[in-house]
């Protein structure tokens, strides 16, 4: 099965200069664990409900950036890569959400939880989720 197949489409993105609170609001509206940032529809770096709690919060840095607290050494996938691919690199990158990208603009994003749903994928699911509670 194609990783286009699985993936979330319709992709909610941020600018580098989003606040923290409109990050989290995005997150809530969206009921999503990350948001990638874009700038002019390119991807830049990605930040999850855990870099706001542990680069901002416990920093005391309520008035940072995306930019700021983003991950921004992005491992991502393409649109023809297998569900299998795009779960072996997970495991291998020990990451639990893979942005999915076309002529290097998002096209979508792919989570664990959407490589298990699906029957053929959910070996490499569960082996990437192994992978990344090894280093937790």
């Amino acid at each position: 099965m194609k990783i286009r197949d699985i993936m979330t489409k319709n992709v909610e993105c941020c600018e580098p200069t989003a606040s923290i609170t409109e990050l989290a609001k995005k997150m809530r509206d969206s009921n999503v664990g990350s948001i990638p940032i874009c700038e002019n529809g390119t991807l830049q770096g990605i930040v999850s409900d855990r870099d706001i709690v542990t680069r901002c919060l416990a920093e005391n840095q309520m008035d940072a950036k995306a930019s700021d607290i983003m991950s921004a050494d992005i491992v991502s996938g393409h649109l023809d890569m297998s569900a299998e691919e795009a779960g072996q690199l997970m495991a291998e990158h020990q990451i639990r959400r893979l942005p999915i990208l076309e002529n290097e603009r998002i096209a979508g994003i792919v989570a664990l939880g959407d490589l298990s749903v699906e029957k053929d994928t959910d070996q490499k699911a569960g082996e990437a989720l192994s992978e990344i509670s090894k280093s937790a």
